[in-house]
């Protein structure tokens, strides 16, 4: 399918060729399957992230902390905070240890929404991406993909 971009000399084994058109299909079919989670809210994937996030840290996060922990740019990040914060879901303020940063949290609103869509939203992953596999093949395609997104410079915690 992609094995002939590029150079003679450079193209796709095989593998590398079908991996390349699964993970593609993965995004393009999958992962709008696991946004329809949200819709009815009117949240897209990113913004649950970050309401999950958020939820983990009950001090808040420093927004370039969040950023950087979510794998997103700064701009990205303050435009969608700013529809969460106008929907009620997360507050912002002023650091208080410098002035210069800004602490995002999660609202009782946002933690109430999250409550009620993460039970929803586990189910759907576990149905989307995880019941065609095996417990090996499940680990195997974590391993994978945290080796590939650590290549890129991603942050992988979890």
């Amino acid at each position: 399918m992609f094995g002939r971009l590029g150079h003679v000399d450079q193209e796709l084994t095989p593998d590398q060729d079908r991996a390349l058109a699964a993970l593609l299909a993965v995004a393009l079919v999958g992962l709008p399957q696991l946004d329809r989670t949200f819709r009815d809210r009117g949240l897209v994937h990113v913004e649950f992230g970050l309401l999950d996030a958020l939820a983990g840290q009950p001090a808040g996060w420093r927004l370039s902390d969040l950023a950087h922990a979510l794998n997103m740019s700064p701009s990205r990040l303050t435009h969608r905070m700013r529809k969460l914060v106008d929907r009620g879901y997360v507050r912002q303020y002023p650091s208080p240890n410098d002035g210069r940063g800004t602490i995002a949290e999660i609202t009782p609103e946002g933690r109430a929404l999250l409550d009620e869509i993460a039970p929803v939203y586990r189910g759907q992953v576990r149905q989307t991406l995880f019941a065609h596999l095996t417990a090996a093949q499940t680990k195997a395609l974590a391993n994978a993909l945290t080796a590939v997104a650590e290549g890129l410079g991603a942050v992988c915690a979890r």
